[in-house]
């Protein structure tokens, strides 16, 4: 019936749409989007990306996208120390949802405020990703309620002693008075150069 088009293409050129229009296009609108000539196409389309797990009818019948969908082009390697030539050439396709989150449900984004983890490279204003339910490690960048307080540290545990310690030498290393409830596991950080 459709061979040029691949399942990914139709998914990412309907999810683009969805983020610039904050909807679904209509089954009249995907005739041009998608470049085909009759709804039939279209159906067989939905129904394709139905079957695959990416498309989802919600309650009222209407589809939706099952997980965001944000896909954006691996097209190389670049050298971030002596330069080397470039070879563009597209890979893959990343979606940065599947990249950074293993498990949707137990991740949230938190937006920094302070200076305390410069020294790790989180700066103000940056996005921290956080997953709830993980262990964290000595060294781990933790998300942790310390006597009432929200804050974020590095994680260090020595026998039973667990504190929390910045990454800036000008705060100094907290030690739980009552009580330390951890948050999250911080694990990855998402910075916007220019908007």
């Amino acid at each position: 019936m459709e061979t040029k088009r691949t399942v990914k293409s139709v998914a990412q050129k309907i999810a683009d749409f969805s983020r610039e229009r904050h909807r679904m296009p209509t089954y009249e609108e995907m005739l041009s989007l998608l470049a085909l000539r009759s709804k039939s196409v279209v159906n067989f389309w939905m129904n394709k990306l139905l079957e695959e797990g990416i498309l989802e009818k919600d309650s009222k019948g209407h589809l939706t996208f099952v997980k965001p969908l944000i896909g954006i082009p691996l097209a190389g390697d670049v050298s971030a120390g002596f330069p080397s030539p470039a070879e563009e050439e597209l890979r893959d396709v990343i979606s940065f949802d599947e990249y950074l989150i293993t498990k949707q449900s137990n991740a949230f984004l938190l937006k920094v405020d302070g200076d305390s983890m410069t020294g790790a490279g989180i700066m103000p204003g940056d996005l921290v990703l956080i997953e709830r339910g993980r262990e964290p490690k000595t060294g781990d960048i933790v998300i942790a309620e310390v006597d009432g307080a929200w804050t974020m540290k590095y994680f260090h545990k020595k026998g039973k002693e667990v504190y929390l310690e910045a990454a800036n030498p000008k705060y100094p290393r907290i030690t739980p008075v009552a009580e330390m409830r951890l948050g999250g596991v911080v694990t990855a950080v998402v910075r916007k150069y220019h908007t």
